[in-house]
């Protein structure tokens, strides 16, 4: 058995991020990465996917993008290039190709099994990029012929059958597979629920660039009035690229727009005839963001035009031919079936506050809205890591510190 202060869990950006803060306060540490560096951006990511946030904003600690675009949109490979860089500039102590079995707890610290052995460590931090999807259990009832894929599996247009495709899920992923689709001479259908429209520019700056100037990105987790559900909002209706990507541009480009995926029944899918409901309260908060700006700015920018709402269909017979595959573009989480630490909740989520979790010594990085809503970005990741590897130095040297209050 091999002993060491800290192990970190996932050689990802926020893994990586967390040892250099480790690192700078004299904590000897290793990183434990089931891959290579950065190996979830070159597996788990369709081949045309960019970064949603401007070249500008990926930065991690001492080091942020170089090149020539500031404006621009990181590809995949490029996103695993720069932290890969990131990862030999700072010399980070990465394993690679070893997979963390399980993590129990000791008397004192944790038991750290891999497939290459052994390791005890007084603390643990989970920055584990390794994702599952999360795909409605209605998928297995699929009619026979139809081709399933969750969003994590899907490459590009080739993989699927020709004809028709139903793309399950409105928001970031969704929508550019669906336009991807589209382009490649499939009829698209798009179920759609509750989700989050943007424009990529207003007012001369990218949204984002407005949403960082305002200091929207910077809302501390403590400090919300409800959480749970912020924390589950669907990502932002954005492509990585300097246009707008919303229902209004998809219909535009032929695809057909339905409500929520609600059931499938006798081989027919059923949609929510709420479409227009949530598509008015999609422009609802889409109004409050800009007036935000507004205030900030000074005057009143150019609006885009409300989400038109044609004639949705509310059901599909997938027995007919007319849809040959589904693309389940429904979410995804963080993979934890090896974690034996009494910190899940009933539906098997990690119950964390601010990234502390109920278990003194035992962290995780790397959550949407963890301690502010930057976190869900690259650019988060050093802050978060900062703060926590904070609390995770008062842990060592006290011998235990206050349990959280365990939100999940």
């Amino acid at each position: 058995m091999r002993t060491v202060t800290a192990v970190v869990v996932g050689a990802g950006h926020c893994g990586l991020a967390m040892s250099r803060h480790l690192a700078a306060r004299s904590i000897d540490h290793v990183v434990l990465e089931r891959g290579e560096v950065a190996s979830s951006w070159r597996t788990q990511r369709w081949d045309s996917l960019r970064l949603l946030t401007p070249n500008w904003m990926t930065r991690l600690p001492e080091w942020e993008y170089q090149g020539d675009d500031p404006t621009g949109y990181l590809s995949a490979g490029q996103v695993a290039d720069f932290i890969t860089g990131y990862a030999a500039a700072t010399a980070a102590p990465v394993v690679t190709g070893t997979t963390v079995t399980a993590v129990r707890p000791r008397e004192r610290g944790f038991e750290v099994d891999t497939d290459q052995g052994r390791w005890h460590a007084e603390s643990v931090v989970l920055a584990a990029g390794t994702t599952r999807s999360v795909v409605p259990p209605l998928a297995r009832r699929l009619p026979p012929g139809i081709v399933s894929l969750p969003a994590l599996q899907y490459r590009n247009p080739h993989q699927l059958p020709d004809g028709g495709v139903l793309v399950v899920g409105g928001s970031a992923s969704g929508v550019q597979i669906a336009e991807e689709l589209q382009a490649s001479g499939r009829q698209v259908t798009l179920a759609v629920g509750e989700h989050v429209r943007v424009p990529r520019r207003y007012r001369g700056h990218d949204v984002v660039w407005w949403m960082d100037a305002v200091g929207l990105l910077d809302q501390r987790w403590d400090t919300m009035d409800d959480l749970v559900r912020a924390r589950n909002l669907p990502s932002l209706q954005l492509v990585g690229a300097p246009r707008t990507l919303d229902l209004n541009a998809l219909q535009a480009s032929g695809v057909r727009v339905a409500g929520r995926f609600a059931g499938l029944r006798d081989g027919v899918a059923q949609f929510s005839g709420s479409l227009r409901n949530v598509c008015a309260l999609a422009d609802l908060k889409l109004g409050r963001l800009l007036d935000t700006i507004d205030l900030y700015a000074g005057g009143r920018g150019e609006r885009p035009e409300p989400t038109q709402v044609r004639r949705a269909p509310l059901g599909v017979d997938l027995r007919s031919g007319e849809i040959r595959s589904v693309v389940w573009a429904t979410g995804v989480r963080p993979d934890l079936s090896w974690l034996d630490v009494p910190v899940l909740d009933h539906r098997g989520r990690l119950v964390h506050d601010g990234g502390v979790t109920g278990w003194p010594g035992l962290y995780v990085l790397g959550l949407p809205l963890l301690r502010r809503r930057r976190s869900t970005y690259i650019d988060g990741a050093g802050g978060d890591a900062d703060e926590l590897a904070t609390h995770l130095a008062d842990h060592l040297g006290a011998g235990k510190v206050p349990l959280t209050r365990g939100t999940s």
